[in-house]
């Protein structure tokens, strides 16, 4: 488990540094193709994406619980629910988050919050009747480790990074229209060289949105793997939380509320059988992976996990 916690945090963050690398390579090439601008049209995109992922990075964890429907709950409303939360905030070593629960069929849960002192937990009614205690607390320990690991607080800066370079390629999309080619062809070579650089810069300006959206997902795909194993880990029984998933992946009911927005949040895709993507656009990794994964680690007998009402 510890072997896989230390793989998949190398493989994100090596994920991340290709996202700076290609953001700063659109940068150099742009500033190449717009060799006699000042560049304030990248510098203003960048402001401006900064801006409005602000937005979502300080509000985010209120937005998605309201449009989930999310309601906070008590100790005396649920103490289940709080007692399981509580104990392995306890054998963590994190802040108790505040609890949330989803009025619906479907089973999952996910958490929010940009730091642990101000994190949140949702989980539907789904869960909480159809899954057992050991199931249970393996889905809240993996929530639990998303929280502790910061992956809301990396997932926002990798947002931030996806809305620079969608922004960026529709303002160098735009200005090729509006202005024209290169001001500095005053011959035939420079002319060719121009168009071969407007050709290229308007196909990587078509592309990159796709490609910075790819690395997005393949960062939050990490994500799940790591909160997997960090999970197991606390609970110290993979196969609570491998068990929970296959229930999930079996059950198949769509969550009402769902959206693209917030699918990523969730311990596994939320859609169901309503919405059928391939490994390569969908936000988590295939839920068989996942459960061989975990069964691959081993696991103590139950009754020595974590878990006391």
């Amino acid at each position: 488990m510890y072997a896989d916690i230390s793989s998949n945090k190398r493989s994100s963050i090596f994920l991340m540094v290709v996202f700076i690398a290609f953001v700063i390579f659109l940068g150099y090439f742009y500033d190449v193709v717009w060799n006699d601008w000042n560049h304030s049209g990248v510098t203003f995109a960048i402001i401006f994406s900064l801006a409005m992922t602000s937005v979502s990075y300080f509000q985010g964890d209120k937005i998605a619980l309201w449009s989930t429907g999310a309601q906070p709950i008590a100790h005396d409303e649920n103490q289940y629910v709080y007692h399981l939360v509580e104990n392995l905030c306890i054998a963590s070593g994190t802040p108790l988050p505040k609890i949330y629960i989803i009025e619906d069929k479907a089973i999952n849960a996910f958490a929010t919050g940009r730091k642990p002192n101000i994190a949140s937990i949702a989980i539907t009614r789904g869960a909480i009747e159809k899954l057992t205690n050991e199931e249970l607390e393996g889905v809240l320990a993996h929530e639990l480790s998303h929280i502790k690991n910061y992956d809301i607080r990396f997932m926002m800066l990798v947002a931030v990074m996806v809305g620079s370079i969608a922004i960026l390629s529709d303002i160098f999309l735009r200005s090729r229209f509006l202005f024209g080619g290169h001001r500095d062809s005053d011959n035939k070579g420079s002319g060719q060289l121009g168009a071969i650089l407007m050709i290229v810069g308007v196909i990587l300006a078509i592309l990159s949105p796709l490609i910075a959206e790819l690395i997005k997902l393949a960062i939050s795909r990490k994500r799940e793997y790591l909160a997997d194993a960090s999970g197991a880990l606390l609970t110290r029984y993979p196969e609570g939380l491998a068990s929970a998933l296959e229930k999930i992946a079996t059950d198949n009911t769509p969550l009402r509320t769902a959206s693209n927005a917030t699918a990523h949040l969730f311990i596994a895709s939320p859609f169901g059988g309503r919405k059928k993507m391939s490994n390569l656009f969908s936000t988590h990794p295939p839920v068989e992976e996942r459960i061989k994964r975990l069964r691959t680690m081993g696991g103590a007998n139950p009754t020595t996990s974590n878990m006391s009402i």
